[in-house]
């Protein structure tokens, strides 16, 4: 094959029977922006793949915050180590519903990429500072992002991708409006942000309608990872035991009754992994069943009847939707909330409000080129994208650095 053919030959639907009809489609889908030549060997959706991989976002999130912060243990779960395994189990889930596995894998990369430093701590408390600003949201944070925030291109601002990526990082858990434009439950409140809405105007992210179905797989499989991955880290990190998830969780319960009668004596650490495997796989095959049947019900035959469907097409049969309740309830209780976990989370929280409050009074504490982008606009807007992008321990750097008697998030 020569080289000027690789893409269009991977392009072709019509010589790809591992794509369904109402996959997403790289050659008729809405472009990117600002218009560049086509790759001669990837397709669209897999050059915004690698983009995502090799922006200065996506790097970082291999020292931010999953649960547990960086120094606590090099085996627990970071974001980065999270969104690798969100986009395995994204393309897993592509491919037996013979979506492209390219933009799921797309999705689900760039999915966290808004995140601030001490994961939903640090969203939490970001937002609070930024309550008379207009807040702060990591789904529009990580729009702005890829569209703005990553200076690396000598022809535009952020990443420049495809519309059907950025539109599915922004609604990959459902649409942002209704028919009627009313703002759906999660923005109810507060309302769209403005960095979706200015989005928007400059090229339709179809905020009213169904995410397509990569971007729904990218969605489930953010809970299939946490659900797993939450359970080892969890269990490894002595927060709670196997008795008490047994005890607690009927779901994970019958998985383990089958790992006691299939490996009797099986010590404690591979027991863990043979239950997070099973969670894994349990969820996967129940999520390919049931999306299969409501495609199916639901006869869409093109990417514009999944947007148009009124409903997810991807998600986890009753019992399992009841069982994935169950697991995020006690890890929850037991997990999250957790003292220990807790008292690390106040902590982060007291050093997110203390770089604001710092930055936002005298800028120049910050790198010269942010103090330069808070004198030129929103003051408060730029001291929440610099602190939204620091590492967790770039943070516990900063706040060591301005603050005597830091603590040592213990």
């Amino acid at each position: 094959m020569k080289k000027r053919n690789v893409r269009a030959a991977m392009e072709n639907r019509n010589a790809r029977a591992d794509l369904a009809p109402y996959a997403a489609d790289a050659a008729r889908s809405p472009g990117r922006l600002v218009a560049e030549p086509l790759s001669p060997t990837r397709t669209e959706f897999q050059r915004d793949r690698d983009r995502i991989v090799h922006s200065t976002a996506f790097r970082r999130l291999a020292h931010k915050t999953q649960v547990f912060v960086h120094h606590e243990g090099d085996h627990f779960r970071t974001r980065l180590t999270h969104t690798i395994e969100v986009a395995q189990i994204a393309r897993a889930l592509a491919r037996a519903l013979k979506l492209d596995d390219d933009l799921a894998e797309a999705v689900a990369l760039g999915h966290d990429l808004g995140h601030t430093p001490f994961g939903h701590t640090g969203e939490d408390a970001l937002d609070e500072c930024m309550a008379d600003h207009g807040g702060f949201d990591h789904n529009s944070h990580g729009l702005r992002i890829v569209t703005e925030l990553e200076r690396r291109y000598a022809e535009f601002d952020g990443l420049n991708l495809t519309q059907p990526t950025l539109s599915g990082l922004v609604k990959h858990n459902g649409p942002l409006i209704d028919s009627s434009g009313a703002p759906g439950e999660r923005y109810r409140k507060r309302g769209i942000p403005d960095a979706i809405l200015r989005y928007d105007r400059l090229q339709s992210l179809d905020l009213a309608g169904q995410p397509s179905l990569e971007a729904q797989a990218a969605a489930i499989a953010d809970d299939i990872a946490y659900d797993a991955h939450d359970i080892d880290d969890g269990l490894r990190a002595g927060l709670f035991s196997l008795a008490d998830i047994r005890a607690s969780v009927p779901f994970a319960g019958g998985l383990l009754r089958e790992i006691d009668d299939r490996y009797p004596q099986l010590e404690e650490p591979r027991v863990i992994h043979e239950l997070t495997r099973r969670v894994i796989t349990r969820f996967i095959g129940d999520v390919i069943a049931e999306s299969s049947r409501r495609i199916s019900e639901a006869k869409v035959d093109s990417p514009e009847a999944v947007a148009a469907a009124g409903q997810p097409l991807v998600g986890l049969s009753p019992a399992l939707a009841a069982a994935d309740r169950d697991v995020k309830t006690f890890l929850f209780a037991r997990m999250y909330r957790h003292p220990s976990v807790q008292r690390v989370r106040d902590q982060a929280d007291a050093i997110v409000r203390r770089l604001f409050e710092v930055y936002l009074t005298d800028p120049a504490t910050m790198p010269t080129n942010w103090a330069t982008k808070a004198g030129q606009g929103e003051r408060a807007r730029a001291v929440a994208d610099y602190i939204a992008g620091m590492t967790d321990r770039f943070a516990i750097h900063e706040d060591a650095r301005l603050f005597d008697g830091s603590p040592e998030l213990r």
